[in-house]
């Protein structure tokens, strides 16, 4: 299964899966084994999006290498698929059925060839922050994605080469690995058809200054707080205040934070009150005796996961405030949530130590919009279509869900791929 090293310029398949994720890993999968020659493109350095950095996902609540994992010697063993990391779209041309699509390959400036770096990384003189961990730590300029990231190899971010400490300090590489002079590539690819699987992001927390995002560094958003959990995470997977490392006594996690809005995301986003939930489970796993308040308009966990909200509610120290937090502020060392009981409209102040914002899983395609012209609504998220359309919206670019549904979206997109070339 060729990776960037291969030297190919142009080639020719049934189906082009834009973006790495679980959703287009899956689609990659399934429209492959089902006979398909595709490619699977992906912006970041390594495959598994947004599921690689969860602790946990529903709903077996294993980690994210449960899933990934398998997938991942899927690809290996598979003449059928090629992916590209590091790779973006430049544009696309042509109609359902007869697709070029010219993609340019960012250099990964480390060999395929090249050995295991771990001990000589750590004196590496540059360093940034690292959008693994949501800025919580720091990474190399040479890093490994994270681990079992695939494919397997090292990076080197470009911003490192303008620090002339670390070009020098590149010149000591014990194995000639490393080779500064790569340069940008570009692809051509004619395909069938386009699966568009470029996931979601969090909602921007730094639009939602009532809620104190920026002004402490104990308030967090629920994406970073799977990272706090995550055992390769910025704490090795200790739940702690993230200001000092402090033990933790009590933690708000505060609902709907920019969700259901008109002034920021207007939808529910379907999974937060769960994944809340999930995460409270996380402290009392860590800390027993943390006292846990969600404040909520209402709880949303659909179908089987109403099960796990049910039994949530009967521990003693989780506390459900029917109310929407409109304040969050520093107060005498403490974080203070002001609430409003939305059936009553009294205001109620809670004393914490960490807050966690449940911010909304926006479409990535919101953010920028696919170089194709394909259905989008109001929101940004893609109109499902049939097969003849040719370009089918994949997982969260759809609608936002849960790890299992994104799963079956991924499959269905796997079948009008086959539908489209069947058609050819």
């Amino acid at each position: 299964m060729p990776d960037n090293g291969a030297n190919i310029d142009r080639m020719k398949v049934d189906v082009l899966v834009v973006g790495g994720g679980i959703a287009g890993i899956t689609s990659a999968i399934e429209a492959s084994e089902a006979g398909l020659k595709v490619v699977l493109i992906e912006r970041e350095a390594y495959l598994g999006g947004r599921v690689a950095q969860l602790n946990q996902y529903f709903p077996k609540l294993c980690p994210p290498t449960c899933g990934l994992e398998i997938n991942y010697r899927r690809l290996r063993d598979n003449q059928s698929v090629n992916v590209f990391t590091l790779a973006s779209i430049e544009k696309i041309e042509g109609n359902p059925g007869d697709y070029t699509i010219t993609v340019s390959l960012k250099p990964r400036y480390v060999k395929p060839w090249a050995g295991d770096y771990s001990e000589w990384a750590e004196s590496c003189p540059v360093e940034f922050d690292d959008a693994f961990n949501y800025g919580m730590k720091k990474h190399k300029a040479l890093y490994y994605p994270y681990e079992n990231a695939f494919p397997a190899e090292w990076t080197i971010d470009e911003r490192a080469f303008g620090n002339p400490d670390f070009v020098e300090w590149v010149k000591g590489c014990p194995d000639n690995g490393i080779d500064p002079d790569e340069k940008e590539r570009t692809v051509v690819i004619n395909a069938s058809s386009i699966a568009w699987a470029t996931g979601w992001a969090p909602y921007n927390p730094e639009n939602l200054t009532e809620l104190g995002y920026g002004s402490s560094s104990d308030i967090i958003t629920n994406v970073m707080m799977e990272r706090l959990a995550a055992p390769n995470g910025p704490t090795s997977g200790k739940i702690v205040k993230p200001s000092d490392g402090g033990k933790i006594g009590s933690v708000a996690f505060v609902q709907c934070a920019g969700s259901r809005d008109e002034n920021h995301l207007p939808f529910c986003s379907g999974v937060c009150c769960t994944v809340s939930l999930k995460q409270a489970s996380y402290v009392l796993e860590q800390i027993p005796d943390a006292d846990i308040h969600m404040f909520y308009i209402d709880v949303r966990t659909p179908g089987r996961l109403e099960d796990f909200y049910q039994a949530r509610q009967e521990i003693e120290n989780i506390h459900l405030h029917r109310g929407k937090a409109v304040k969050v502020e520093t107060k005498n060392n403490c974080l203070e949530v002001t609430a409003e009981n939305t059936l009553t409209g009294e205001l109620t102040k809670t004393s914490v130590d960490l807050v966690v914002l449940a911010t909304g899983m926006q479409p990535s395609t919101a953010l920028e919009k696919p170089p194709i012209d394909i259905e989008m609504d109001e929101n940004g998220f893609i109109v499902q279509q049939d097969e003849a359309a040719g370009v089918y919206g994949v997982g969260t670019c759809v609608r936002p869900m849960e790890v299992a549904a994104t799963l079956q979206d991924a499959t269905g997109a796997a079948i009008k791929a086959v539908q489209m070339a069947r058609r050819g």
